[in-house]
């Protein structure tokens, strides 16, 4: 039953992740970001981990994936772009070796993490006490980083406001 789970929550984490990239309207991709989140939720919950699949949907497909939608429609998807025309012609280039640079790091780090892993090593699954530590150390120790976070989000979601508020003075003129 484990193995069946995992290829389904697979399935759904691969599916949504390729939708991300593959999917023209801005929309349909963050519909499919919030696919892969919910796969990602299921893999958590079979692991146990049940305190981050909760984070993982009302934090990141709930509030996170809702302000990109904002963005979206407050941007407009309505206009169309040449992306014959290129802005930065050494952008591409520049970006495919950056993810070639990214992908080899994540392989790296998987080959060497797979020999530090035995079968079977589990964590001890006291909820309070994780949930007490995870709670102490977000809200003590990276207080800084936890606010400065919301700041930057609040922010950018101004400067978005900002940046495509039309001018109503130029009309009536």
């Amino acid at each position: 039953m484990e193995l069946v789970v995992f290829i389904l929550a697979s399935a759904m984490v691969i599916v949504g992740a390729l939708g991300v990239v593959v999917r023209a309207n801005p929309v349909h991709a963050a519909l499919s970001l919030v696919l892969t989140l919910f796969g990602v939720a299921v893999h958590f919950v079979a692991l146990e981990a049940h305190f981050l699949a909760a984070v993982q949907v009302i934090v990141y497909a709930g509030a996170i994936v809702v302000l990109f939608l904002f963005v979206i429609m407050l941007l407009g998807v309505d206009k169309s772009e040449d992306l014959s025309i290129e802005p930065f012609p050494v952008q591409r280039p520049v970006a495919i070796v950056i993810g070639a640079a990214v992908a080899g790091l994540v392989i790296a780090a998987v080959v060497r993490g797979r020999d530090t892993l035995q079968e079977g090593t589990r964590l001890p699954a006291d909820d309070d006490q994780n949930i007490s530590a995870l709670a102490r150390n977000l809200f003590s120790d990276h207080v800084f980083a936890f606010e400065f976070t919301s700041i930057l989000l609040i922010v950018a979601v101004a400067g978005t406001v900002v940046l495509t508020r039309k001018d109503k003075r130029g009309i009536d003129q």
